[in-house]
């Protein structure tokens, strides 16, 4: 049976921009064929199971041609799979979307489009240049500014300029002099304003704006590269006024977040928030461990306080409790701890209320923590990885609290991510690593190696996983 391609465009930069029908289309992939520009975020949204195809094609470098894509496309949906072509910015702009679509045709592959946001809209949004606006012009004209090699532009700069509308050229920073030298002969004003925009719409956009007769050498001074498209018109005078990501605190800023897959997108989101590229690079996984035995021995013990100490370990907890035939409620009579706040809220995801969160979130200020919530001595059963650290328990257990624990789940070093990671650090375009554990930091140096560990800055969660940095 023949399967089905969805062609999806993922927009420019991250996934905030990939639309709704764009996601599901993704999550339910079996295949997925993607080009260079797009975003390692949308990548994350695949199944794991999903077949990844990079066709991904460079100015001047197409390592897989037009045709023998088309051909990956009708080979991949007559296996019966679920195909997405995922394509930078919108599918049928400039991306030859239709071509392929048409070659689906005549093949009987049966296909849909998802349109995504096309980058000759939003990076001029994120530039702070609104494309259109009633006192500067009454009409937008999107161009392709890219020729073959050697060749000259084919494009009517007079008609462009009789239109008195905003212009914008995409994939033409190669030719940028061609197109200001072709607008300059055919009669548009030498003060017209003009910008390159280069990584629109991500967390390292850069912009240039200048008159049209000195962008070229302004953009040059800067050093702007591709992919970068250029704007002309007067509305790229509103850039500094309107201009509102560029001031974000932490806009030119490359964070890299190491934290395991299903953790890593709410502190991603927020560093996206606030103008951060983020790259997502788990560098642990957690696998659950199927024997139940020391779980259920545990409970037939009693113990004052349970103890958690990551939201895995709520997880991890609940499909132990439910493989011995129970749930929560074998947790009665007991408190609850948990060691930080995203651990509280995978306890509150389950109805429950943490009773403890420590001052700070370490291992450390959660054993003084729970020490002073038992002056007389208690139990406490520490719910968590094999691989715990050994100062809580140890610490617990020289105030005379008697602890068990129990190991429900292994902390395995895995990072899919490494060669990408080890490339940021060797260009030295990584300026903050994050990491929420200690796990999280041996996960990372045994990716990129102990070479990597350099140039940037390691924000730690707390005082182990720092001294595990150290």
């Amino acid at each position: 049976m023949t399967g089905t391609v969805t062609l999806v465009g993922a927009g420019p930069g991250g996934r905030g921009l990939l639309t709704l029908a764009g996601a599901e289309a993704i999550a339910q992939a079996d295949a997925v064929v993607y080009d260079r520009l797009v975003d390692g975020s949308v990548l994350d949204l695949l199944p794991l199971h999903a077949v990844r195809v990079d066709v991904g094609k460079e100015s001047g470098r197409h390592p897989v041609p037009q045709d023998q894509i088309n051909e990956i496309l009708v080979c991949l949906a007559r296996q019966g799979k679920t195909v997405v072509r995922l394509k930078g910015g919108d599918c049928y702009l400039f991306g030859r979307g239709g071509e392929e679509c048409e070659y689906l045709r005549e093949n009987g592959v049966p296909f849909r489009v998802i349109p995504g946001v096309t980058s000759a809209f939003a990076a001029p949004a994120f530039a702070g240049i609104p494309v259109t606006h009633r006192d500067c012009c009454s009409s937008v004209h999107i161009v392709t500014a890219h020729a073959r090699a050697g060749r000259a532009l084919k494009i009517d700069f007079a008609s462009l300029v009789r239109l008195d509308g905003t212009l914008v050229f995409l994939m033409g920073l190669s030719a940028l002099e061609q197109v200001t030298d072709g607008l300059l002969t055919a009669g548009i004003a030498p003060d017209m304003p003009a910008a390159v925009i280069e990584n629109g719409a991500r967390g390292t956009q850069r912009k240039v704006v200048a008159t049209i007769a000195g962008l070229a050498d302004r953009v040059r001074a800067a050093g702007l590269r591709s992919p970068a498209l250029i704007v002309v018109g007067r509305v790229c005078g509103l850039s500094d006024t309107l201009d509102w990501f560029t001031s974000l605190p932490l806009h030119g800023k490359t964070v890299v977040v190491t934290r395991p897959r299903g953790r890593a997108g709410t502190l991603a989101a927020r560093l996206r928030a606030l103008g951060a590229e983020v790259t997502e690079a788990p560098c642990i996984e957690t696998v659950e461990r199927t024997d139940t035995r020391p779980l259920a021995d545990a409970l037939d013990q009693r113990h004052d306080w349970a103890v958690f100490t990551s939201p895995a370990g709520v997880q991890a907890a609940v499909h132990a409790l439910r493989a011995l035939g129970r749930d929560l409620r074998a947790l009665y009579g007991m408190k609850l701890a948990a060691i930080g706040r995203g651990t509280a809220d995978a306890l509150a995801d389950c109805g429950l209320t943490a009773d403890l969160l420590p001052r700070q979130y370490d291992g450390a200020h959660l054993a003084d923590a729970l020490i002073s919530a038992m002056p007389q001595g208690g139990a406490a059963l520490l719910l968590r990885a094999a691989q715990g650290g050994r100062l809580l328990p140890e610490k617990l257990a020289a105030a005379g609290v008697r602890v068990t624990d129990v190991p429900l789940y292994d902390t395995v070093y895995r990072c899919e991510k490494a060669d990408a990671i080890r490339a940021l650090l060797e260009q030295g375009a990584a300026d903050v690593v994050t990491f929420t554990s200690a796990s999280t930091v041996e996960g990372f140096v045994q990716a990129v190696g102990a070479a990597g560990c350099a140039g940037f800055t390691a924000l730690c969660i707390g005082g182990q996983t720092a001294q595990a940095a150290r």
